[in-house]
Protein backbone atom coordinates (compact mmCIF):
# COMPACT_ATOMS: atom_id res chain seq x y z
CA UNK A 1 0.00 0.00 0.00
CA UNK A 2 1.41 3.36 -1.02
CA UNK A 3 1.12 6.22 1.42
CA UNK A 4 1.90 9.89 1.92
CA UNK A 5 2.20 9.53 5.70
CA UNK A 6 5.07 8.46 7.93
CA UNK A 7 4.89 8.00 11.68
CA UNK A 8 7.99 8.90 13.71
CA UNK A 9 8.04 6.78 16.86
CA UNK A 10 8.69 9.49 19.42
CA UNK A 11 6.99 11.63 22.07
CA UNK A 12 9.95 14.05 22.06
CA UNK A 13 8.86 17.31 20.40
CA UNK A 14 12.42 18.45 19.73
CA UNK A 15 13.30 15.20 18.02
CA UNK A 16 10.05 15.26 16.03
CA UNK A 17 10.80 18.75 14.71
CA UNK A 18 14.28 17.65 13.62
CA UNK A 19 12.80 14.71 11.75
CA UNK A 20 10.20 16.88 10.05
CA UNK A 21 12.94 19.18 8.81
CA UNK A 22 15.29 16.40 7.74
CA UNK A 23 12.56 14.42 5.97
CA UNK A 24 11.14 17.46 4.15
CA UNK A 25 12.61 16.36 0.77
CA UNK A 26 10.35 13.28 0.85
CA UNK A 27 7.26 15.54 1.01
CA UNK A 28 5.49 13.31 3.53
CA UNK A 29 3.04 14.05 6.27
CA UNK A 30 5.01 13.36 9.42
CA UNK A 31 3.03 12.25 12.45
CA UNK A 32 4.17 11.41 15.97
CA UNK A 33 2.95 8.75 18.37
CA UNK A 34 1.04 11.49 20.19
CA UNK A 35 -0.77 12.42 16.97
CA UNK A 36 -2.06 8.84 16.80
CA UNK A 37 -2.81 8.76 20.55
CA UNK A 38 -0.32 5.92 21.01
CA UNK A 39 0.81 6.24 24.60
CA UNK A 40 2.51 2.94 25.37
CA UNK A 41 6.28 2.57 25.37
CA UNK A 42 8.14 -0.52 24.21
CA UNK A 43 11.05 -1.64 26.37
CA UNK A 44 14.42 -0.97 24.75
CA UNK A 45 15.92 -4.37 25.50
CA UNK A 46 18.43 -4.44 22.64
CA UNK A 47 22.19 -4.52 23.11
CA UNK A 48 22.82 -1.81 20.48
CA UNK A 49 21.27 1.33 19.03
CA UNK A 50 20.27 -0.62 15.92
CA UNK A 51 18.51 -3.34 17.91
CA UNK A 52 16.52 -0.83 19.94
CA UNK A 53 15.46 1.11 16.84
CA UNK A 54 14.38 -2.15 15.21
CA UNK A 55 12.32 -3.19 18.24
CA UNK A 56 10.46 0.11 18.35
CA UNK A 57 9.81 0.34 14.61
CA UNK A 58 8.45 -3.19 14.35
CA UNK A 59 6.30 -3.04 17.48
CA UNK A 60 4.78 0.38 16.82
CA UNK A 61 4.13 -0.50 13.18
CA UNK A 62 1.71 -3.14 14.42
CA UNK A 63 -0.42 -0.35 15.90
CA UNK A 64 -1.00 1.70 12.73
CA UNK A 65 -1.45 1.17 9.02
CA UNK A 66 1.25 3.73 8.27
CA UNK A 67 4.99 3.01 7.98
CA UNK A 68 6.80 3.76 11.23
CA UNK A 69 10.29 5.22 11.54
CA UNK A 70 12.03 4.66 14.87
CA UNK A 71 15.41 5.82 16.01
CA UNK A 72 17.68 5.04 18.89
CA UNK A 73 20.42 7.52 19.43
CA UNK A 74 22.82 8.51 22.10
CA UNK A 75 26.20 9.70 23.22
CA UNK A 76 29.25 7.48 23.62
CA UNK A 77 32.19 8.87 25.61
CA UNK A 78 35.46 7.03 25.11
CA UNK A 79 36.88 7.72 28.58
CA UNK A 80 33.69 6.31 30.14
CA UNK A 81 33.94 3.05 28.25
CA UNK A 82 31.26 4.13 25.79
CA UNK A 83 28.78 5.25 28.42
CA UNK A 84 26.10 6.47 28.50
CA UNK A 85 25.58 4.73 25.13
CA UNK A 86 22.22 3.02 24.69
CA UNK A 87 21.25 4.23 28.16
CA UNK A 88 21.71 7.90 27.21
CA UNK A 89 18.06 8.78 27.87
CA UNK A 90 18.04 6.81 31.14
CA UNK A 91 21.47 7.80 32.43
CA UNK A 92 21.75 8.76 36.07
CA UNK A 93 19.25 8.46 38.86
CA UNK A 94 15.56 7.68 38.23
CA UNK A 95 13.69 10.83 37.30
CA UNK A 96 16.83 12.67 36.17
CA UNK A 97 16.36 15.42 33.58
CA UNK A 98 18.76 16.58 30.86
CA UNK A 99 20.60 18.92 33.22
CA UNK A 100 21.03 16.15 35.79
CA UNK A 101 22.40 13.73 33.21
CA UNK A 102 24.83 16.30 31.86
CA UNK A 103 26.02 17.07 35.37
CA UNK A 104 26.62 13.43 36.18
CA UNK A 105 28.49 12.82 32.95
CA UNK A 106 30.81 15.78 33.52
CA UNK A 107 31.41 14.66 37.10
CA UNK A 108 32.29 11.13 36.03
CA UNK A 109 34.56 12.46 33.30
CA UNK A 110 36.51 14.52 35.85
CA UNK A 111 37.47 11.25 37.57
CA UNK A 112 39.04 9.78 34.41
CA UNK A 113 42.24 10.39 32.46
CA UNK A 114 40.79 13.56 31.03
CA UNK A 115 40.34 12.32 27.47
CA UNK A 116 37.20 13.93 26.05
CA UNK A 117 36.62 12.19 22.71
CA UNK A 118 32.99 11.27 22.11
CA UNK A 119 30.55 10.48 19.37
CA UNK A 120 26.83 10.78 18.81
CA UNK A 121 25.20 7.78 17.11
CA UNK A 122 21.78 7.52 15.47
CA UNK A 123 20.31 4.23 14.25
CA UNK A 124 17.09 4.31 12.20
CA UNK A 125 14.65 1.52 11.40
CA UNK A 126 11.62 1.72 9.12
CA UNK A 127 8.88 -0.89 9.43
CA UNK A 128 5.32 -1.46 8.28
CA UNK A 129 2.76 -3.90 9.67
CA UNK A 130 5.40 -5.62 11.77
CA UNK A 131 7.91 -6.08 8.95
CA UNK A 132 11.29 -4.36 8.91
CA UNK A 133 11.97 -2.49 5.66
CA UNK A 134 15.10 -0.35 6.02
CA UNK A 135 17.86 0.23 8.58
CA UNK A 136 20.46 3.01 8.44
CA UNK A 137 22.95 4.57 10.84
CA UNK A 138 24.83 7.84 11.17
CA UNK A 139 27.45 9.18 13.56
CA UNK A 140 29.18 12.43 14.41
CA UNK A 141 32.52 12.54 16.23
CA UNK A 142 33.46 15.32 18.59
CA UNK A 143 34.50 16.12 22.15
CA UNK A 144 32.87 16.77 25.50
CA UNK A 145 33.02 20.46 26.42
CA UNK A 146 34.27 21.51 29.84
CA UNK A 147 30.86 22.97 30.67
CA UNK A 148 27.45 23.30 29.01
CA UNK A 149 27.26 25.93 26.26
CA UNK A 150 24.33 27.12 24.19
CA UNK A 151 20.57 27.11 24.49
CA UNK A 152 19.41 25.24 21.40
CA UNK A 153 18.75 21.54 20.92
CA UNK A 154 18.05 19.04 23.67
CA UNK A 155 19.63 16.17 25.58
CA UNK A 156 23.43 16.29 25.63
CA UNK A 157 23.67 18.98 22.93
CA UNK A 158 25.10 21.63 25.31
CA UNK A 159 28.23 19.57 26.03
CA UNK A 160 28.86 17.96 22.63
CA UNK A 161 31.54 20.08 20.96
CA UNK A 162 31.70 19.81 17.17
CA UNK A 163 35.38 20.54 16.40
CA UNK A 164 34.88 21.54 12.75
CA UNK A 165 32.73 24.49 13.82
CA UNK A 166 34.22 25.03 17.29
CA UNK A 167 30.77 25.09 18.89
CA UNK A 168 28.55 22.70 20.78
CA UNK A 169 25.42 21.30 19.19
CA UNK A 170 23.42 23.65 21.43
CA UNK A 171 25.30 26.67 20.04
CA UNK A 172 24.38 25.77 16.48
CA UNK A 173 21.31 27.10 14.75
CA UNK A 174 18.86 24.30 13.87
CA UNK A 175 19.74 24.57 10.17
CA UNK A 176 23.45 24.21 10.99
CA UNK A 177 22.90 21.19 13.21
CA UNK A 178 20.73 19.56 10.58
CA UNK A 179 23.63 19.66 8.13
CA UNK A 180 26.17 17.90 10.34
CA UNK A 181 24.43 15.88 13.04
CA UNK A 182 24.39 12.11 13.47
CA UNK A 183 20.63 12.16 12.87
CA UNK A 184 21.05 14.18 9.67
CA UNK A 185 23.55 11.64 8.35
CA UNK A 186 21.29 8.71 9.18
CA UNK A 187 18.29 10.37 7.53
CA UNK A 188 20.31 11.25 4.41
CA UNK A 189 21.14 7.57 4.02
CA UNK A 190 17.48 6.68 4.61
CA UNK A 191 16.26 9.10 1.93
CA UNK A 192 18.58 7.52 -0.63
CA UNK A 193 17.18 4.10 0.21
CA UNK A 194 13.59 5.36 0.02
CA UNK A 195 14.06 6.36 -3.60
CA UNK A 196 14.16 2.69 -4.60
CA UNK A 197 10.93 1.79 -2.78
CA UNK A 198 7.37 1.97 -4.04
CA UNK A 199 6.12 2.47 -0.49
CA UNK A 200 5.44 6.19 -0.69
CA UNK A 201 3.23 7.95 -3.19
CA UNK A 202 4.85 10.50 -5.47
Amino acid sequence: MRTTTLVVATHNRGKLQEFRTLLAPAQLQILSLDDLLIRNDHAETGASFAENARIKAVEYSRQTEHPVLADDSGLEVAALGGRPGIRSARYGRPGANDRDRIGQLLLELERTSGERQARFVCALALAQKGALIIETEGECRGEIALEPRGVNGFGYDPIFLFPELGRTYAELKPAEKNRVSHRARAVASLLKRLESLDLFAT
